[in-house]
């Protein structure tokens, strides 16, 4: 949640940062004005409580003093005044949801660096990667070999590592199912990157459904629940992403200030209704409802969070660098940022069989945003003093998208599949997939 003490001392300053993202900006004048509304309700509500605890101790006074008839007066002066304050009880309550309806659906204050936009032509590209170049700030060359420009799942079917047909009989489309090479692959993919990020985070894996609440802490709910699969029976909610249980791994702690930066890595499935997307990016890889992703977060010191933010970026690349895999990385602008974020950017490998840039890394800053929902504080040391933390995460990777490219970029003329050098210890010594 935005930071309503900030947004009452200078609404004018969050409406322009708001407006930036293309929201109406009237939504924040109607939670300035609920909030108005209850903190005189609050402070009604207090006084009269002070009094009726005023007139509870001269009721026991009067008849300590015998003056019966004064307990009974001050009696009855203290009941209508319990009835008023039931009724301002109620209103003080009926505020508050408004108020926390209101705000849990305000989307973050955008960061000023994160360019304005409306939308996606409007993000922009700060760098390409590729093996045969490393860093240009030009488009690179994308003129692959033809046996390159076979998309996917025609080289999955034929290698029978991707049998897509089946996996929509058990399922429905927009489900994967792996085999054999491809299989191990995936599990290959999870053990590179896991290992690669175990100097500095910590491996968790979280459980896959979570609560109401959690989904709440991060911003995915109320606001996106038709994009996510619900276990009406027991209110639990599968995960869009490792994102949402590590969040609230912390939620209404307090933390240390010196055991911040903690990052944690996860890699877990991932459920996503893709609602909307009918018909669109709904071949292959492309769009699913279940994909595996190893995910990194960190709660973070504000002060901290630029070079945190930054090393998790780079973390991104090097996994992309080590496979070798060409990419660019994208500052997202004002328009195409998620709701609880202040600042994104994504990474979009290369697909020469689809002949598309594919987006495979998504990693954000979300400042006190996510903490403010889920209550995680730290203790500054040095002054005592609990503030919120920042959070930060991103992917690294997802492996749905990262197959895709991974099997169009390494096919070789003779429908072979060479294994990035990388992920050839995980697969058991085997450097390539042949036909059968």
């Amino acid at each position: 949640m935005i930071d309503i003490r900030a947004l009452r001392e200078n609404p004018n300053e969050t409406k322009e940062l708001l407006s930036r993202r293309g929201i109406d900006t009237a939504v924040v004048d109607e939670l300035l004005e609920i909030d108005l509304r209850l903190r005189s309700s609050v402070s009604k509500r207090d006084s009269l409580r002070a009094v009726i605890n005023d007139l509870s101790r001269s009721v026991a006074e009067a008849y300590r003093q015998k003056e019966t008839a004064l307990a009974q007066e001050l009696k009855e002066k203290s009941k209508a005044h319990g009835e008023a304050l039931e009724e301002l009880s109620k209103e003080v309550s009926e505020l508050e949801n408004a108020r926390r309806d209101l705000w849990l659906v305000i989307p973050n204050v955008p960061s000023l660096d994160t360019p304005i936009g409306q939308g996606e032509k409007d993000n922009v590209i700060l760098r390409y990667w590729s093996p045969k170049t490393g860093h240009s700030t030009v488009e690179v060359d994308l003129d692959y070999e033809p046996a390159q420009k076979v998309p996917h799942w025609e080289i999955g079917a034929a290698l029978g590592i991707l049998d897509l047909e089946r996996a929509a009989k058990l399922s429905g489309s927009m489900f994967p199912m792996y085999k054999g090479a491809g299989a191990r692959m995936l599990r290959a993919l999870t053990s590179f990157a896991l290992d690669a990020h175990s100097d500095a985070f910590l491996e968790v894996r979280p459980p896959t459904f979570v609560k109401r609440e959690t989904m709440v802490s991060t911003g995915h709910l109320p606001k996106f629940a038709e994009d996510a699969y619900q276990m009406e029976r027991d209110d639990l909610w599968a995960i869009p992403t490792a994102e949402v249980p590590l969040t609230s791994m912390a939620r209404d702690e307090i933390l240390p200030s010196e055991e911040l930066p903690i990052r944690m890595t996860a890699a877990t499935p991932c459920f996503r209704r893709e609602a909307g997307s009918a018909g669109r990016d709904t071949r292959g890889l492309l769009r699913l409802h279940e994909f595996d992703k190893v995910e990194l977060m960190v709660y973070s010191n504000p002060k901290d969070s630029q070079g945190v933010f930054m090393d998790m970026l780079r973390r991104a690349e090097g996994i992309l660098q080590s496979l070798g895999l060409t990419y660019r990385v994208l500052d997202l602008c004002t328009g195409d940022i998620g709701a609880s974020a202040k600042r994104t950017f994504d990474l979009e490998a290369y697909s020469p069989g689809v002949g598309r840039w594919l987006e495979v890394s998504s990693v954000s800053w979300f400042g006190d945003y996510q903490a403010r929902r889920a209550n995680i504080r730290f203790r500054d040391a040095s002054t005592n003093e609990v503030s919120y933390v920042d959070t930060l995460n991103g992917s690294a990777l997802a492996w749905a998208r990262v197959f895709a490219v991974l099997i169009e970029t390494y096919r070789n003329q003779d429908e072979s599949v060479t294994i990035p050098l990388v992920l050839v210890p995980y697969m058991g010594g085997i450097q390539n997939i042949v036909p059968k």
